[in-house]
């Protein structure tokens, strides 16, 4: 793999049709396969058209061949433990030397800001090495046969052992990190796996497979098939084969995928529309600093994005004053653009979305404090909304955009009944210098995390994150996703 292929077009113009990226096809059995079952698919920029790459166009009969491939490598046997984690360490040790390639590509394919994608780029460097970690200490246990009669003289121990051959779908927004979430794990588990990254953002997981290719990953263990879900995901899931599903998306199409394998084990790790309760006394003016990135982040397009924010009434003044100038101070445009905070969204319906969302917000009564309209480009300004009544699509739904709604609550129990009433369930903040409300928070929030003095929207890696209600089912992080990804054998001895 070339350290940056991106270099070869410095200082001279790129014409409609030259990909940025020359990419060898899709990883089946080890071999690398440049058109699909559907022909070839272009991926071009969010941002501005640019082709960014060409890359096959798979379908069923090739989502047979990848699982089929990975069904082989399971009963091959042939990648140990110790290979494992070397692959594992390796692995980590070139996404640090390549950072910045691999930020550039995410940048160019999902029109995230540059300075972001680089975070992006790192925290998969970190994904790699908790999981390498996890790969070379997790182990069963021991039982005490012995304890009961029945149990008299036998030595009983646990293996962990893989579950199998494990499908992993992957959402646009993280189109490396989210990856690595999921086949990291998956190589520690010693589980083959076939990756189908999202349609609108698989160059960095095909970069990454040709890494891992290249670190000598032995064939039918990684597998990637590049097409849409109606095609690829659907066959994958539903594959006989597959006895692990790991899904990052939607809840309506992680749901019905579900419904589709009732005998697999289907992971999810869904949407959510993540509230903030701002109390008082509370260090407000350290929430109203994060939340100016925290909404905004990625024009918005995180499942944890911070969404609604309930600010108590005696502070929101402040809070505003406080929090309005930084939105307007962020920088649009380019995400090529190393001083750019907020680009375009992943696609121009969803820019139209943005605009129709607020306009019906304000139609219920909703104040529009900043932004509220499209530039160039698909960008939609940040936008910060105040008071949209409970039933609105801003206030009940998973904006995935660049908007925040702020309400003015009185009583500590009135915000934590409001931040709860939601279909979804994945991370909540609560800012409060009062311990007592602090833990009741995390008492009774029902959130798969509840984050004090912290937004929504952080994760660290090696956290159990995932959700309840229609955030999803699962808990990502190595250490757990390796839980899940394998299975518990007893053994017993009798001599």
């Amino acid at each position: 793999m070339n350290d940056d292929p991106l270099q070869a077009w410095e200082g001279r113009p790129m014409t409609a049709n030259e990909p940025r990226f020359h990419l060898p096809g899709m990883l089946i059995g080890g071999e690398w396969t440049p058109t699909g079952e559907n022909g070839q698919a272009e991926v071009r920029a969010p941002y501005d058209g640019a082709l960014v790459a060409r890359v096959p166009a798979g379908g069923p009969r090739d989502v047979d061949r990848a699982v089929r491939a990975a069904a082989e490598a399971l009963r091959r046997d042939d990648f140990p433990r110790s290979d494992r984690v070397r692959v594992l360490e390796q692995t980590a040790a070139a996404l640090n030397d390549r950072r910045d390639h691999f930020a550039r590509a995410i940048a160019l394919e999902s029109a995230k800001p540059l300075k972001t994608a680089r975070v992006e780029a790192a925290r998969a460097v970190e994904t790699f090495a908790f999981a390498a970690a996890e790969a070379r200490t997790f182990t069963g246990d021991v039982v005490p046969m012995d304890a009961t009669p029945p149990g008299a003289h036998k030595t009983g121990f646990t293996l962990r052992v893989p579950v199998g051959v494990v499908a992993a779908i992957s959402p646009f927004n993280f189109p490396l990190n989210l990856v690595a979430h999921k086949v990291a794990p998956a190589i520690a588990a010693g589980c083959p796996v076939v990756l189908k990254p999202a349609s609108q953002t698989p160059v960095s997981a095909l970069l990454l497979a040709e890494l891992l290719d290249g670190l000598g990953v032995p064939a039918g263990w990684i597998n990637v098939v590049t097409g849409g879900g109606g095609t690829v995901g659907d066959a994958l899931a539903t594959h006989d084969d597959v006895a692990y599903v790991t899904f990052t998306g939607s809840a309506e199409v992680g749901w019905a995928m579900a419904a589709k394998a009732p005998r697999k084990k289907v992971r999810l790790e869904l949407g959510s529309n993540s509230p903030l309760i701002v109390d008082s006394p509370s260090d407000w003016q350290t929430a109203a600093s994060k939340v100016s990135m925290a909404g905004f982040a990625h024009a918005g397009q995180s499942c944890i994005s911070t969404q609604r924010v309930y600010v108590h009434r005696g502070i929101a003044g402040g809070f505003l004053d406080e929090l309005l100038p930084r939105v307007e101070d962020l920088r649009l445009g380019d995400p090529m653009d190393e001083h750019t905070d907020v680009s375009c969204l992943i696609t121009r319906d969803d820019t139209a979305r943005m605009k129709e969302w607020v306009n019906e917000a304000v139609a219920g009564g909703a104040k529009l404090l900043t932004g509220g309209e499209a530039i160039d480009h698909g960008v939609f300004r940040p936008t910060v909304l105040e008071g949209p009544p409970a039933g609105t699509r801003v206030q009940c739904e998973e904006i995935f955009g660049p908007i925040i709604t702020v309400t003015r609550y009185d009583d500590f129990d009135e915000a934590l009944q409001m931040a709860d009433e939601s279909r979804y369930g994945l991370q909540a903040g609560v800012f409060t210098t009062d311990l007592g409300k602090a833990l009741k928070a995390a008492r009774s929030l029902h959130f798969g995390g509840v984050l004090i003095n912290d937004v929504p929207t952080s994760r660290a890696d090696q956290q159990p994150y995932g959700g309840v209600r229609d955030s999803g089912n699962t808990r990502e992080g190595p250490a757990y996703a390796i839980q899940e990804m394998t299975e518990t054998r007893l053994i017993t001895l009798q001599p």
